[in-house]
């Protein structure tokens, strides 16, 4: 049974710095490419981070340049996104994705490429 399990997240000021961490389970983890996703009330689900098999390759959707980073430990079968320097916009649900893939340098920035979804994490920026 796969499973992926979040944690972190929560309610901090805006400017300040939480770390989301998604453990994967029931997968050979280090052949499925991982995504971030978000959702605010009132918006579509969009793509905020994405990253290859091999770490090699990622994405950022522009809002997030430069103060989100994810990353991955393929030996601990988790993959993390740092938000820094947080903003009120920030503020939605938070799911993890993985999709398998043969290629080492892939990386999938639609919902629908994903096979499986991790719990929603609220992640709230008061200003």
């Amino acid at each position: 049974q796969v499973q992926l399990v979040e944690s972190g997240g929560g309610l901090v000021q805006a400017g300040g710095s939480l770390r989301l961490t998604c453990a994967a389970s029931g997968l050979a983890f280090n052949i499925y490419a991982m995504g971030w996703f978000r959702q605010a009330p009132g918006k579509e689900r969009e793509c905020v981070s994405a990253i290859s098999r091999n770490a090699g390759n990622t994405y950022y959707t522009n809002s997030v340049k430069g103060r989100f980073t994810i990353s991955r430990d393929n030996a601990k079968n988790t993959v993390y996104l740092q938000m820094n320097s947080l903003k009120p916009e920030d503020t939605a649900v938070y799911k993890c994705a993985a999709r398998a893939t043969p290629s080492e340098n892939d990386k999938f920035l639609q919902g629908t490429d994903y096979e499986y979804w991790g719990e929603r994490r609220q992640v709230t920026v008061s200003s």
